[in-house]
């Protein structure tokens, strides 16, 4: 025994993580008891599965890692709902057990580890198919391990918890919380990539501003209820009428900002930022993007049960040259194309029924 805390000293202050503790302390255990498996549970009592995170297996006896069983047919519930922590006599005492009677477990021993609330978090086991006496020290030896590794379990969880957290502000700082597309912070940082990447690979990006006409008279006739549930119709129309490599999301209000890869350029500078590769990729794929996005926000919308025929958003879409402006100076040449879209459009775009 004291060989094994001799080791356990050692360890414990070079573990910095769960697995760099949890498979010392396997084979500490394992030597402690004689037992043929020691392995480490994690417990989801949501869904009834207990699961072998690590194991150490040194006979025929083989416990494995990600090993997933109904946490009700468990030895390790058996031994908690009786208050047992060792027996030689398994198949005497739970031969109700599919999984032991599988496994030809016939000693058995266990401690569950909780959290500081007394919380359910997994077990640390060991077991044999042959009939093994318990060490008189061990019990003791056996729940401080658990509580060791229960310490490490509970900081495994936190930092888990913490990640969450971020990517959870991450994402809230980068989306819209009223239609859930990428918001102006995050479509500037998208449009700053794309040009990094066209510059280094000599090709244009495609910007497109997006502005609901019409908007207006949907929030004065229905209220802003109607209004937000149509402009999450909006954007959902939008989404759907990409492609993977582009991006759109909303600017705040009733205006949205596109932003995509283009062709590519060549050597000329025509001086105003625009792109000059071959123009007819160029213009092609600049009126495809135009005509996407105007024909993905027009039709028939259901909002409150209430029918809007709605004639689509102008959309001012360009290709530029991301050598010669920056994001902001892009967008704004995409604002001002989009404004002459608008001023040159003959019919209304929204006739309310």
């Amino acid at each position: 025994m004291d060989s094994i805390l001799s080791q356990l000293s050692t360890t414990l202050p070079q573990a910095k993580s769960l697995n760099e503790l949890a498979r010392p302390i396997l084979q500490m255990l394992g030597e402690a008891t004689g037992l043929e498996s020691t392995f480490l549970t994690s417990i989801d009592l949501e869904k009834g599965v207990q699961q072998t995170r690590y194991s150490r297996n040194v006979g025929d006896l083989n416990i494995p890692e990600g090993m997933s069983v109904p946490w009700s047919d468990t030895l390790c519930k058996r031994a908690l709902d009786d208050g047992v922590m060792y027996t030689d006599d398994v198949p005497g005492r739970w031969g109700d057990s599919d999984a032991a009677r599988a496994l030809g477990i016939k000693t058995y021993l266990s401690s569950p580890i909780r959290n500081e609330q007394g919380e359910l978090l997994g077990t640390l086991c060991a077991c044999s198919a042959a009939r093994r006496p318990l060490h008189p020290e061990t019990e003791g030896l056996l729940h401080l391990f658990s509580n060791l590794v229960g310490m490490f379990v509970q900081r495994e969880q936190l930092v888990q918890q913490l990640q969450t957290a971020n990517e959870r502000l991450t994402s809230y700082a980068l989306t819209d919380a009223l239609t859930g597309l990428p918001n102006r912070r995050a479509l500037y940082d998208e449009l700053e990539r794309l040009m990094s990447r066209g510059r280094r690979g000599n090709s244009s990006v495609i910007v497109g501003m997006l502005d609901l006409d019409g908007f207006k008279a949907i929030n004065d006739t229905y209220g802003h209820q109607a209004g937000d549930l149509f402009l999450q119709e909006i954007a959902r129309r939008l989404m759907g009428g990409i492609r993977s490599s582009d991006l759109v999301g909303r600017m705040g209000g009733d205006e949205f900002l596109f932003v995509g890869p283009g062709p590519k350029l060549d050597d000329s500078d025509d001086g105003d930022g625009m792109a000059v590769g071959d123009a007819a990729p160029v213009a092609r794929t600049v009126l495809t993007v135009q005509s996407r996005l105007i024909e993905s926000t027009t039709g028939r919308y259901r909002v409150l049960s209430h029918d809007i025929d709605y004639g689509g958003a102008s959309a001012g879409v360009v290709a530029i040259d991301p050598r010669e402006l920056s994001a902001e100076a892009a967008v704004r040449l995409a604002d001002r194309r989009m404004y002459e879209i608008k001023r040159g459009r003959k019919e209304g775009v929204a006739e309310i029924r």
